[in-house]
């Protein structure tokens, strides 16, 4: 007991104190984490409004893998993109394996499904309220997409928000293609994973306690700009 309370004592004296490699490891999963949800918003956000709109051959199918991708194993994304970027791999001579780069295309693989699916869902019901009348005034389908997005902008930001909890909570995936290296490529999930299995859990508790942190503050702000857009 005295060992644990004097690891929780140092933790929150490490976060008390801006300690330098606490702020460094926060920073680069931020970083990398936002970048990464970004990157599958710009991707997903217009693949599922186009989902909910268009009618062709395989559409089902289509839905049907995106909301199998949600629960995608990490590691299984982790060894395709390792797979891609090795030295024998096709994307090899890039030399971005064991970089934060190659950590933002592991973690928008894991989110990009998660806003494919989120937004069509989303979008279905706007679409059946809206897309005849858009139809009617001219536009073709192509052009409803931008429209539905900002219709249903509060189902959007769900999306993104629920990648961006996806990526900076990820571990599996970025240890196989960022390495976990000190100071380059080391995120709060790896981190916590080697300082406890190192028995170091003083470090450990402090960014577990920033992660939860992050975590709440994300579900904050997700309910009240969802809240504050529906009201708008």
């Amino acid at each position: 007991m005295n060992d644990f309370s004097t690891a929780i004592s140092t933790a929150l004296t490490l976060i008390a104190h801006n300690d330098a490699s606490l702020r460094e490891i926060v920073f680069l999963s931020l970083e990398v984490s936002l970048t990464a949800s970004l990157c599958a918003l710009a991707i997903g956000a217009p693949l599922g409004t186009a989902l909910a709109v268009y009618r062709f051959r395989g559409r089902g199918a289509l839905i049907v893998v995106a909301n199998a991708l949600l629960g995608l194993p990490p590691v299984v994304v982790g060894l395709a993109v390792y797979l891609l970027l090795s030295r024998s791999g096709p994307l090899g001579s890039f030399g971005i394996l064991f970089t934060p780069t190659a950590m933002v295309i592991a973690q928008c693989a894991l989110a990009t499904p998660i806003v494919i699916a989120l937004v069509h869902r989303n979008t279905v019901g706007h679409w059946r309220a809206y897309g005849d009348a858009m139809l009617v005034d001219g536009a073709s389908r192509a052009r409803t997409v931008g429209p539905l997005m900002a219709i249903g902008r509060d189902g959007v930001l769900t999306a993104w928000l629920a990648a961006f909890g996806r990526a900076i909570a990820e571990v599996g995936a970025i240890i196989i293609v960022g390495g976990n290296i000190r100071g380059y490529t080391r995120t709060m999930t790896t981190a916590i994973a080697l300082e406890t299995s190192k028995g170091d859990l003083s470090l450990a508790l402090a960014l577990g306690m920033i992660l939860i942190v992050l975590s709440m503050a994300v579900s904050a702000i997700s309910f009240y700009f969802s809240r504050a857009l529906r009201e708008n």
